[in-house]
């Protein structure tokens, strides 16, 4: 055959891979519906397994490499999840007949939200500039009030909505939580029923399963209750904490994660003639930071600064790795071996004790 031939046999076989994908993706929602019925779990991970394991054995039988099949099967497991778990919030049914606004919705999380809830249901008015739709001019009888807002100005707005004393449920979507603790509290003072969700995922995410929502108790049980119920269809995983507890957190999951990617792309940039250089070159740990540290760079900076500058608990990471750091320089300069060691196997053990099997 012909390289055009050989490359037409290709292109004849992708389309048919592609037409047993969707078949594969047609039969995964009927799947959901029988699930659904039956009152069982969108995700199974012993059947999983076992799909992962016959596609390995398959593979290695046909002269293909196991890694590569089991990488394919995981792609498409991830897709039919998305799938059964959009069926099952949308057969939930939980905002037919309510209504929601969406204060900031037409930011990025903020259309994640409005997406979110619309399959749920929900009548979703989107308040924003953005839209030329002023939530000042609503009557705010809304079922459920979501502050999608920077950081910036979502105490500001709570605080005006405090003084309007809304019915519905209100919770902010902030990253940090202590900027916005006088707006909070002035509705809870107001006897407003009012708490603040951190979803800890970014707006492309499709998925839920594996992914945590924070949800902060801030005396307003019904509320933390009502928020929580709206994720109930979903596989995401709920954790309630207190306000302080939730940002000495985040200034290590956000802050210090932040802050080590910013000081590794500031240290290549700054590495002179060596920079176009190590784009040439490549290791798996390497690669792996890369796409990590550029993924970070392309985020806002305006949101990354406020995360780093405006919780009042984030000077504690960024001690800690600045630490860190002077604790590596000292054990390398002095060639303390020893040090340099122990610094590795207290990182293993931290480490280990953190992992824990898929599905646990």
């Amino acid at each position: 055959m012909t390289l055009d031939e050989l490359r037409e046999r290709l292109s004849a076989l992708d389309r048919q891979l592609l037409t047993l994908v969707a078949e594969r993706q047609a039969l995964s929602r009927q799947v959901a519906e029988v699930k659904r019925a039956e009152g069982r779990p969108t995700r199974d991970f012993r059947r999983e397994r076992d799909v992962l394991l016959q596609a390995r054995e398959t593979a290695a039988s046909l002269g293909v490499s196991p890694s590569l099949a089991e990488s394919v099967l995981r792609l498409l497991i991830r897709g039919s999840l998305t799938a059964q778990e959009r069926i099952r919030v949308a057969a939930g049914g939980r905002g037919s007949g309510r209504t929601a606004l969406v204060i900031g919705g037409a930011g990025k999380m903020g259309r994640w939200f409005s997406e979110f809830l619309t399959s749920q249901g929900y009548a979703v008015t989107v308040a924003d500039p953005a839209v030329a739709t002023d939530w000042h001019d609503s009557n705010l009888d809304h079922d459920l009030i979501v502050v999608a807002t920077p950081l910036q100005i979502a105490d500001g707005i709570l605080h005006e909505l405090a003084a309007r004393q809304p019915r519905g449920t209100i919770f902010d979507i902030g990253s940090l939580k202590t900027p916005l603790r006088t707006g909070i509290a002035a509705l809870k003072d107001a006897g407003c029923n009012v708490t603040s969700v951190h979803p800890m995922f970014g707006p492309d995410t499709e998925l839920l399963s594996g992914r945590h929502v924070i949800f902060i108790d801030v005396g307003c049980p019904q509320a933390v209750g009502q928020a929580r119920e709206l994720f109930a269809s979903t596989m995401v995983e709920q954790v309630v904490m207190t306000l302080d507890e939730h940002d000495r957190l985040i200034a290590y999951v956000l802050g210090l994660s932040h802050a080590l990617n910013i000081a590794f792309f500031t240290a290549l940039a700054g590495s002179g003639e060596a920079a176009p250089r190590l784009a040439q070159l490549s290791s798996t740990t390497y690669d792996a930071q890369v796409d990590v540290a550029t993924k970070v760079a392309g985020e806002s900076p305006e949101l990354y600064f406020e995360i780093q500058h405006l919780n009042e608990y984030g000077r504690e990471s960024l001690q800690a790795l600045r630490g860190a750091v002077e604790l590596l320089w000292q054990s390398v300069t002095t060639g303390d071996a020893r040090q340099f060691a122990e610094m590795m196997q207290r990182g293993r053990e931290y480490l280990a004790g953190r992992a824990r099997p898929e599905g646990a």
